[in-house]
């Protein structure tokens, strides 16, 4: 597992999908906390081979555990602490799903319209970066089964994809996107 890694300025993410191409630019500023975070899961390939767990057409879509479990759990409670909300999560921007202070991980979701209220939350969920091309791709993401194949991050509901990787999700929501590779470009 990579020790933290500190993120550029500004990078750019590809994000290559089952659905197609996606491109998320980080920037450092908005969350330098969120953007080290991401740069290092996306340099070590933690995103790599997994799903879009949770879709919710016109709210967001969310993807950031792995697909292989142990991966996954080796993850799970290397938190980080917040970041300062700089911008709104509005459509196309892209934060850390967290369950209250202090407990971003790895997973992350993409505003697919105005959750600006989601700013008012403590501590928030402080955007670092934003899709700068292919938001069409984004849009088209499966969102037949809602929030029922990855909610329940408050109330212990995802565990079976920690324990059980994709292989639990491919056989209870065969229809879910799949991430195949992120990569800094």
């Amino acid at each position: 597992m990579l020790d933290e890694l500190v993120a550029p300025e500004r990078f750019v993410a590809a994000v290559e999908t089952s659905a197609g191409r996606f491109v998320i630019e980080v920037v450092r500023a908005w969350a330098p906390l969120g953007a080290d975070r991401f740069f290092t899961l996306v340099s070590c390939g933690y995103y790599d081979d997994s799903r879009f767990f949770r879709a919710v057409a016109g709210k967001w879509v969310q993807f950031g555990i792995a697909g292989d479990p142990v991966v996954a759990r080796a993850w799970r409670g290397r938190v980080i602490a917040d970041d300062r909300l700089v911008q709104s999560n509005t459509r196309g921007f892209v934060a850390f799903a967290n369950t209250g202070p202090g407990t971003r991980a790895a997973q992350v979701f993409v505003n697919l319209g105005d959750n600006a209220a989601q700013n008012d939350w403590e501590p928030g969920f402080a955007p670092f970066g934003r899709v700068v091309e292919g938001m069409e791709v984004v849009d088209r993401l499966y969102s037949g089964y809602g929030g029922g194949s990855g909610g329940g991050m408050r109330a212990g509901g995802q565990d079976p994809m920690f324990e059980q990787g994709n292989a639990w999700l491919d056989a209870r929501f065969p229809l879910l996107d799949r991430l195949v590779r992120v990569g800094v470009t």
